[in-house]
């Protein structure tokens, strides 16, 4: 009988088959060349996949903190900017300072034509809360309005980021910020704001403030993405880029009559 791990009795092993003596080491020296190649390979896929990763994030979205960077004298300048565009004497464009061997933008405590999500966002709270006061001064609140209020305002805004950034789109420049897009929508409930403080108070001065703020809003973005975003456009159609600025413009007058009618449905 054979034994299962050897060979029969008698036979002697042929010189042939003995194993050779580079084999372990030529496989060896294979194998670690290959996994060090492909350990190499996989390390530079992994790191431009994460710089690419990282780069988009910083393109797209930016430091969030970089949008609070406030303070009094910034949000007074900045209000006034927003609702009276018309007198603001100076330039639209950005400020920039090198960090890190690049140039990059100042913060809004530094530049008063930088984006910020302060003003939009208390800006926000106060329409909502002060479009359900006016609910409740007409004796028709309830509890799930201030829900439905919210969920409208974040409709409008959400609607005047996608404005914004398929007007960018259309004309050849993707690239901005997405943050700052949301913030310079959002500047909207400034002046929406003070129109609804008006008709509480005011009554017939709400048929006054709403296109002066529809009319502001639109001059300052206007403004905004003729100086500061369109700057990035790499092909420049002078009829095509007015005729998209004036649309912005014009789409402001009936998104605030929108929002500015507080009704129990959010739809009108």
């Amino acid at each position: 009988m054979y034994d299962n791990l050897g060979m029969p009795p008698g036979v002697r092993q042929s010189p042939n088959s003995l194993p050779s003596p580079f084999g372990n080491g030529l496989y060896g020296a294979s194998s670690g060349f290959i996994q060090g190649g492909l350990g190499a390979y996989g390390e530079k896929i992994l790191g431009s996949s994460s710089e690419y990763v990282q780069s988009n994030i910083s393109k797209y979205f930016s430091d969030a903190q970089y949008y609070f960077q406030v303070n009094d004298h910034y949000v007074k300048n900045k209000l006034k900017v927003v609702l009276f565009p018309f007198l603001h004497r100076g330039h639209w464009t950005r400020i920039t300072e090198p960090v890190g061997g690049r140039l990059s933008y100042k913060p809004p405590i530094y530049d008063i034509n930088a984006p910020d999500l302060y003003i939009p966002l208390m800006a926000f709270g106060t329409y909502v809360v002060l479009a359900g006061l006016s609910l409740g001064l007409h004796g028709i609140f309830n509890p799930e309005a201030v829900n439905w209020l919210f969920i409208k305002g974040v409709v409008g805004w959400s609607f005047q980021v996608s404005l914004l950034k398929m007007t960018l789109f259309s004309l050849g420049s993707g690239e901005a910020p997405l943050l700052d897009i949301v913030a310079y929508a959002g500047y909207t409930f400034t002046g929406l704001s003070l129109a609804i403080l008006a008709k509480i108070f005011g009554g017939y001065a709400y048929y006054f403030m709403l296109p002066w703020t529809s009319l502001s809003m639109g001059v300052f973005l206007v403004k905004t993405m003729k100086r500061v975003l369109f700057a990035e456009v790499r092909s420049y159609d002078s009829s095509r880029h007015h005729y998209m600025l004036l649309f912005i413009a014009m789409a402001q007058f009936p998104l605030l009559i929108w929002l500015g009618n507080i009704s129990l449905n959010w739809l009108f």
